[in-house]
């Protein structure tokens, strides 16, 4: 009898320390994916439009390909990569953060020049093929381009993560990243299934609701996801040149260049002490963001010719036409 006691007794340490390790993983993945804030709502504002000009039946159906796309770019070929990077050259994770962190700063100061000054120069670097063929041929295409896209902005996102997932075994690291890269899946492709039908929502409500306010709010909804949409992309880019921003700075630091850091530190710590003490902390916190922000948006206005001038005509030379990014 009191070996059977001591072995529940086994079970039940073991049980405990299983949960506990659960809880780490989930706590993780938490922390991990709001850092990689940026890159997720660009993502959620980018993929909409891959569904454009099908039929309305066929856009979940692609999102869930997209989806199912994108969660093998995560777990068979960026999680290992990330495995092998923080188990055999960490010391390559901040310059790999900060080219993220600058293409995140290109892609937000992009969106900004095209639409103050309506230049189809510097936007949409990368510009796929046309797309010809029957329904299902460029579905399959442009379910094609989406995974590509997605592959960029997901080696990001597994970066961000892997880069603040504390020091831990190699499992715990596996499992951090497997459960924030499918969690960020499932939010970005829920979100993107949600807003495209949203319309087709609004529709349905309008020409089915007896009431005259079950109507009213078809119409808003069909109304106004135009105005949602651009919403979605203005918070977007600020939240790719916040990230972007505060990657690059915060990746100069570790590099040994603390100067700017230093002082956007300072900076936001004096405005934070300009206010009432209830305000403090989110004052200085927004003044940091803000900076970050407008660090970024320099460095990505910096970055469009060098991409155009530079890097997709050395593209083009050897891959042949480029395939656009975004």
């Amino acid at each position: 009898m009191s070996g059977l006691l001591a072995l529940l007794d086994d079970v039940a340490s073991i049980a405990k320390v299983a949960a506990a390790s659960i809880d780490d993983v989930a706590a993780g993945a938490a922390k991990a994916s709001a850092k990689a804030a940026g890159a997720v709502i660009d993502d959620a504002a980018v993929t909409p439009k891959y569904v454009q000009g099908f039929e309305a039946k066929r856009e979940l159906p692609i999102i869930w390909k997209i989806a199912r796309g994108s969660i093998k770019n995560k777990l068979l070929i960026l999680l290992p990569a990330a495995l092998i990077l923080a188990n055999f050259a960490p010391w390559l994770i901040a310059p790999l953060l900060m080219l993220g962190g600058a293409y995140l700063c290109f892609e937000g100061a992009e969106k900004i020049a095209h639409a103050l000054f309506h230049s189809d120069a510097g936007h949409h670097v990368f510009e796929e093929d046309d797309l010809e063929g029957d329904p299902a041929h460029l579905e399959e295409q442009k379910a094609a381009g989406a995974i590509k896209t997605d592959f960029i902005l997901s080696a990001e996102i597994m970066t961000i993560i892997l880069s603040a997932i504390p020091a831990s075994n190699f499992w715990m690291e596996a499992a951090t990243l497997a459960v924030a890269g499918v969690g960020i899946t499932v939010v970005v492709y829920g979100s993107v299934a949600l807003i495209v039908k949203m319309d087709d929502f609004g529709l349905w409500v309008y020409a089915n609701g007896k009431l005259s306010m079950t109507r009213t709010l078809g119409r808003w909804l069909v109304r106004g996801m135009p105005y949602f949409m651009k919403l979605l992309t203005i918070v977007g880019t600020a939240a790719m040149l916040w990230v972007g921003g505060s990657i690059v700075v915060h990746g100069l630091e570790e590099l040994g260049f603390g100067w700017l850091g230093h002082h956007i530190h300072d900076w936001a710590y004096a405005a934070g002490h300009m206010v009432p003490a209830s305000w403090e902390g989110f004052v200085e916190w927004t003044s940091k963001a803000a900076m970050d922000g407008v660090f970024g948006l320099a460095l990505g206005l910096v970055l469009i010719p060098v991409a155009t001038k530079v890097i997709v005509p050395v593209w083009s030379a050897v891959f042949g036409k480029a395939d656009k990014a975004h």
